[in-house]
This record gives structure tokens, C-alpha cells and sequence, in this order.
């Protein structure tokens, strides 16, 4: 049946010339789609397919629209009432890095994420909602016309809320937020989100995340599922400027990363010195086997990179942030 996608992909590039990758990419998609059309596929699979990706290019097109912003995802409980105290810290937190030019990343319903709709505003909110018999609706702070997406399945909502987004504000919740911690916690680690800092916020008496914290160390680092060094990738934070201020320290010096083959590419906003470099090299000798550390002219630090310890990448990363001019 390749015939097929072949005979539609010309005529598609003739009335709209694509680049070599884009046309890759299309013609794998075809390819599935024609042979899914000739297999005796279950309907209800079919059907599964058929809205993820109609989900899935729905969230794309919405955020492509604001790709040139930094984004915020928060995560908490639909339950918290307006008078909780968690309530402002959200919407406090929300305001605080629309003020700096972060859009919020909403699930769109009530609770946390109408706090941090509200504090971001319409025109800094984006939101992502989940269709449920119960419980979750779009909130009024959010502009239901052209800043929203609402979603069947739960993997497609994290997919479109986490992929876009630099950094993730996690406030205590329910199933869902536990769901959505170790979700993008185990992007995270497994090098399949971006670096990025995540923050898990409540009140300077809270105790859900140090009782959380307890579990993870207590149950899942002392029985070696993972290591100690791990929980780098998180911090927990009693105060709106403390997690304002993890976000913003993430981004001072550090910009991106790109991988490719045994290289990676940091992208920085300044280079460090010959004498910081033997200390950088010492902190993470992995990084600096092979050609180890170079930098380069446009302000990007290449390192040798295994391709699996992302939690040793978050510590240079982090020492790279504390670096002094």
C-alpha cells in the first residue's frame, strides 16, 4: 500500500513544499494509518487511536501559538477550597511568574488550578482539561475560546501538559497529582522531558510532602529502587519565593541542552573559566572522558554524555547555575 502514501505525499508537497523530516515523519504516519485501514483492528482500538491523536494535534496547535514563552505547569487537588491557604500560595505563585513572562499550564478545573488560573490571568493561562462524569469543569479564569483544550484520556492530557512546559509546580493533592509527580518526575530521570525544575509547594507547616518525602526515601531510595542523588531532581518549598526563586536560579545560567550521539550540548548564558572547568570535570568525571569538556565560541558547553544519568546532568546543571560570573 505504500503507493498510496507515495501518491498522496506528492501531491501534498506540490501544493505545499515540506522539509525532508517533516515529510519522514508524514509518511511514517501514513504508512500506520494504511495499514491500519487493511488490518481487522478492534474498533474500540481504532477509535483510542483515532482520539489520542486528534488530542494530542489539538494541544499542539494551541501551544504552538505561545512557543516563544516559558511555561509553568501546576499540578494540585480539584478539592482545595478557596479558603485554604494553599489556595493563595497557587494563585500568589501563578502571578508572581506571569509578572516575569511565564505562562501557567492549568488542568483548567477548580481548586489549584483555578487558584493559578486566576493568578496567572486569561491571557497567561493555558489550560488543559480533563472530560469526567464528576468534579472537573473549566474554571472561568481561563478564556475557554482560544486557550483551552479539553481531553478524554488522562496520557494524553500529561503528554500535552508536560512536554511543553520549563518547570512544574506540584501542590498537594490527590490519586491524580501523585499520578502526575511521579509522571514527570520519571520524564525526568529518564531523560525524556527536558531538565527542569520541579518544586513541590505547600505551607511552611505542611506536612503531605515531607510525609511523601518520608515514603521515597524511607521506602523506595533505602531498598536501592533509586538512589539518594535522585531527589536532586525535585525541592521541596514552604514559601512562594522560595519556589519563585528555584525556578528562576534553574534558568540563570543555564539555557538548554540538546543530546546527540555520546555529546551534549549545554547551552549557557555564560561559559565557565579553564579553573572552574577542572572543578566541573571533578564533580562529574563521566562527563569528562573521551573529548571532555569544550567550549565553544556561541556560549555552549559540550560535554560526553552516556546517554542515561540525567540525574548527574541535573547536578551539573545545577552547578553550572551557581557558578559566579
Amino acid at each position: 500500500m505504500s503507493e498510496l502514501t507515495e501518491a498522496f505525499l506528492r501531491d501534498m508537497v506540490a501544493a505545499a513544499p515540506q522539509s525532508p523530516e517533516r515529510l519522514a515523519i508524514l509518511r511514517t504516519l501514513l504508512d500506520r494509518f494504511v495499514e491500519l485501514a487493511t488490518f481487522d483492528s478492534d474498533v474500540g482500538d481504532l477509535r483510542v487511536a483515532v482520539t489520542a491523536l486528534n488530542e494530542l494535534l489539538d494541544a499542539s496547535k494551541l501551544f504552538d501559538q505561545w512557543r516563544g514563552y516559558p511555561k509553568l505547569a501546576v499540578f494540585g487537588s480539584a478539592r482545595t477550597p478557596s479558603s485554604s491557604p494553599l489556595f493563595d500560595m497557587a494563585r500568589e505563585l501563578s502571578a508572581e511568574m506571569a509578572a516575569r513572562g511565564w505562562m501557567t499550564v492549568s488542568g483548567a478545573g477548580p481548586g489549584i488550578m483555578e487558584a493559578s488560573a486566576m493568578g496567572a490571568g486569561k491571557g497567561h493561562t493555558l489550560g488543559v482539561n480533563i472530560e469526567l462524569p464528576f468534579e472537573q469543569f473549566a474554571n472561568p479564569f481561563i478564556d475557554a475560546e482560544t486557550m483551552l483544550v479539553a481531553m478524554q484520556y488522562f496520557f494524553t492530557r500529561k503528554v500535552a501538559m508536560t512536554r511543553p512546559s520549563n518547570a512544574f509546580a506540584i501542590f498537594p493533592g490527590g490519586l491524580g497529582t501523585m499520578d502526575e509527580a511521579f509522571e514527570v518526575l520519571t520524564l525526568l530521570h529518564t531523560g525524556k522531558s527536558n531538565p527542569a525544575p520541579v518544586v513541590l509547594v505547600d505551607t511552611p507547616e505542611g506536612t503531605y510532602w515531607r510525609q511523601w518525602m518520608d515514603f521515597v526515601v524511607g521506602a523506595i531510595v533505602a531498598h536501592d529502587y533509586i538512589s539518594a542523588a535522585d531527589t536532586r531532581l525535585l525541592r521541596l518549598c514552604t514559601s512562594v519565593d522560595e519556589a519563585t526563586s528555584e525556578i528562576e536560579h534553574f534558568y540563570s545560567n543555564y539555557e538548554s541542552c540538546d543530546i546527540h550521539a555520546s555529546r551534549a550540548a549545554i547551552k549557557l548564558r555564560r561559559v565557565p573559566s579553564p579553573e572552574q572547568l577542572v572543578s566541573l570535570a571533578a564533580l562529574v568525571p563521566s562527563f569528562a572522558t573521551g573529548d571532555g569538556f569544550v567550549v565553544e565560541d556561541d556560549a555552549t558547553l559540550r560535554i560526553n554524555f552516556e546517554g542515561r544519568n540525567y540525574v548527574n546532568l541535573r547536578i551539573l546543571i545545577d552547578a553550572l547555575n551557581d557558578l559566579s560570573p
